[in-house]
């Protein structure tokens, strides 16, 4: 807490920064010195973000193999009630015929979901344990790395890209990227441009909207726990809220996916 020496600025830039190695001058370094390096590694983000995807697969899986067709207990119900809106959501949106599209919405969905909620543990509890270990860094939250953001969203838009040729062909592609809107040669240039810059926003509107809105809500977090003793209502109330916007993120993370990849499959 800031009540530990630290000043309110050093408190909350202590919070915003990774635990990133990288190599200095042939020595691994660690922190502040990985600071401009291309080569830097976010290591709690990785680590968080593997860990809850370990977590996903063996809960799932779990529920799988004890699926019961009699009355299911509260975990099943719990996830068939998941199952069930992504797999909705993709009926509604999809136009498409794949088998890859709903358990890819639904992995993102529960695992971007997982994610956030790391935001919902109390700002000071994880990095305090850490630092107890002697590790000088800790984010939680690996949505608020825009490094994790922008790699589920390359990992998107090279689906979507992949979609595109191998449903129009290169030849049907390319026409959609330059006679769209205007179907006339002269127009292939400005076609171009606009067709460009609209396939190369969706991977970027993808990262930065969940990356923007969870560390928005981090920092929040940080700036009630600076009032020490008289952060806890604060902190009960602004996670009720923070919870509503941590569930949303994940839907429109993987609504948009969706969206982007019927898109791909619709030939025009």
């Amino acid at each position: 807490m800031a009540a530990t020496g630290h000043s309110a600025g050093e408190y909350i830039t202590h919070h915003l920064q990774n635990l990133t190695v990288c190599k200095v001058d042939g020595a691994w370094a660690v922190g502040g010195a990985c600071q401009g390096k291309f080569y830097a590694l976010n290591v709690d983000s990785m680590f968080f973000a593997l860990a809850l995807g370990l977590l996903l697969t063996w809960l799932f899986g779990r529920v799988a193999r004890r699926a019961t067709t009699g009355v299911p207990g509260r975990l099943q119900t719990a996830i068939e009630m998941v199952v069930g809106f992504v797999d909705q959501s993709v009926r509604e949106t999809f136009h498409g015929k794949s088998n890859l599209i709903a358990p890819l919405a639904l992995t993102l969905f529960v695992w971007v979901l997982l994610m956030n909620m790391m935001d919902l543990v109390p700002v000071d509890w994880l990095p305090w344990v850490a630092g107890m270990a002697g590790v000088p860094y800790l984010k939680v939250v690996p949505t608020t790395d825009v490094n994790v953001t922008f790699a589920m969203a390359i990992s998107v838009f090279i689906l979507v890209l992949f979609y595109s040729v191998k449903m129009k062909g290169i030849g049907g592609f390319t026409k959609e990227l330059t006679l769209q809107p205007f179907n006339h040669w002269v127009a292939i240039p400005f076609n171009l441009v606009l067709e460009g810059v609209s396939l190369l926003a969706k991977p970027i509107s993808l990262s930065l909207r969940l990356f923007g809105n969870l560390y928005a809500g981090e920092l929040i977090f940080l700036l009630i726990a600076l009032l020490g003793i008289w952060q806890l209502p604060l902190h009960f109330a602004w996670a009720v809220f923070h919870l509503l916007i941590v569930t949303l993120q994940a839907f429109i993370f993987m609504m948009l996916t969706i969206v982007y990849l019927s898109q791909a499959h619709e030939s025009h």
